[in-house]
């Protein structure tokens, strides 16, 4: 991008000759979230920028939202009240999917400079340094945006690309030790209850020689660890040409990488093919860990939800998984609560989850998304309802996790350091996904084996064997 022209070409100009020009990015949500916020970081380092060390030190602050529910929302609109009222001066930019779904809601909150949709999410930095109150606006008619009351916001469908989203070392360890690496984006499912469609566009894979590529930066800077992430994970490589799938784009990342250890993050349940779930079995460099979303157990739900299985489909995909990985970490997205749910719905879920070797759940209340069909539906789910369903099912989930834990107690786990030690123990993650406490203060970013002791009430606690 250019640098900005007139009056705010001015203020850019003497923000590089001052090196105490500042920016912050604030991110709410999931992992692509996370991700496309460090690309944004690097927007800004790129024109010579410096990362404040809060949103109140900040000249300009970008807050990269997430809306998939009501109260995500409330969290955006929260930290651009608290934002503005601790720093009146503060350029306020907000961008991400909230900002692609209603940027004038967001544009006319009080302290709000500037709303940049997902779809000109990659020049977020341009834009922050043109902001009004810089000296003048740039004018954005031929950047295929419409530019009215502050906002810039495109066509998300028209986007058929997607950029590398570059990983930066953050605050916490668990940052600096395990990088998010966003190689997908998008999705072209249309489930009856989610906005995120129409938010971040159509299923956009990050090419193969990308993927590569990014993954042996990581390894040269020290990572052992990396999570792979997207939107709709499963679905990588369907829109490339030629068309490949996603276990051919690990293969490739485990042939061509030295990368220790490959995470992924959540799949859909009829993309674990059998071909997935072996290689995943079979390689010691990929975690031990399926992230299979779920919604509901009970198959008239899953009809309503627009969801391409059926219960059976996905039990069988689960106990596949376990089948081939005994140890697996194998978790789930539940929602409580949807449109309709009945009691006998409700048992439904609850039966199939409790009968699953599910260790772990995400259990959601249902949010009602403005544009969705659900949003529409007859039968809404009294919220004190739904409330009690989430209850249960996280009391299952608890259960279960437990039980899962405890089964480890006097073995071996393989497992990645995150902090350095706190009251005699250092914070670590497991291959198959369990926090764990190792006795010893040992540096970050070391994987070792460790012989497991006992279950605190969130950890796992052991020693190296001596």
């Amino acid at each position: 991008m250019p640098p900005c022209s007139g009056a705010a070409g001015r203020w850019w100009l003497a923000r590089i000759i001052d090196p105490v020009a500042t920016y912050f990015v604030e991110n709410f949500g999931c992992r692509a979230t996370q991700a496309d916020g460090a690309a944004i970081e690097r927007q800004f380092l790129d024109r010579g920028m410096a990362r404040a060390g809060s949103s109140g030190d900040a000249e300009i602050v970008v807050l990269n939202t997430c809306t998939v529910t009501a109260s995500a929302d409330q969290d955006v609109r929260s930290a651009i009240r608290r934002i503005h009222r601790q720093n009146p001066g503060t350029k306020i930019l907000v961008t991400g999917c909230y900002a692609q779904r209603a940027p004038e809601e967001l544009s006319a909150l009080p302290g709000v400079n500037l709303v940049v949709g997902n779809s000109h999410k990659h020049a977020v930095a341009y834009y922050a340094v043109c902001l009004p109150g810089g000296g003048g606006f740039v004018p954005l008619a031929q950047l295929g945006a419409e530019q009215e009351r502050n906002i810039v916001v495109g066509d998300i469908f028209a986007h058929t690309e997607l950029l590398a989203a570059p990983v930066f070392e953050g605050e916490d360890a668990a940052e600096k030790t395990r990088p998010n690496l966003k190689v997908q984006d998008g999705c072209n499912n249309r489930c009856s209850f989610c906005i995120i469609p129409f938010v971040r566009g159509r299923s956009r894979s990050l090419p193969l020689d990308h993927v590569v590529r990014e993954a042996n930066d990581l390894v040269a800077r020290g990572y052992r660890e990396i999570v792979l992430s997207g939107i709709n994970l499963g679905r990588w490589g369907r829109d490339l040409t030629p068309r490949t799938d996603f276990a051919a784009m690990l293969r490739a990342v485990l042939q061509h990488t030295e990368i220790e250890k490959l995470r992924i993050s959540s799949v859909e349940p009829m993309d674990w093919t059998n071909g997935l779930i072996e290689l995943v079995a079979t390689s010691p460099r990929i975690a031990k860990h399926a992230h299979v979303p779920l919604q509901s157990g009970s198959d008239t739900v899953l009809r309503r939800m627009h969801r391409k299985y059926r219960p059976w489909h996905y039990a069988d995909r689960v106990e596949r998984i376990r089948h081939a990985m005994p140890d697996a970490a194998i978790g789930a997205d539940v929602m409580a609560g949807f449109p309709g749910e009945t009691d006998e719905e409700f048992e439904q879920t609850r039966a199939l989850i409790e009968r699953l070797p599910l260790t772990y759940l995400h259990v959601f209340t249902y949010s009602s998304r403005p544009g969705t069909p659900a949003a529409d539906m007859t039968g809404q789910v009294p919220v004190q309802v739904a409330r009690e369903r989430n209850r249960v099912l996280r009391e299952l989930a608890a259960a279960k996790k437990r039980d899962f834990m405890q089964s480890f107690v006097g073995r071996d786990l393989e497992a990645l350091t995150l902090t350095h030690a706190r009251d005699g123990y250092t914070e670590a993650l497991t291959d198959n996904y369990l926090k764990l406490l190792v006795e010893g203060s040992i540096p970050a970013n070391e994987i070792l084996r460790v012989r497991i002791d006992g279950v605190s009430p969130e950890a796992l606690v052991g020693h190296i064997g001596r």
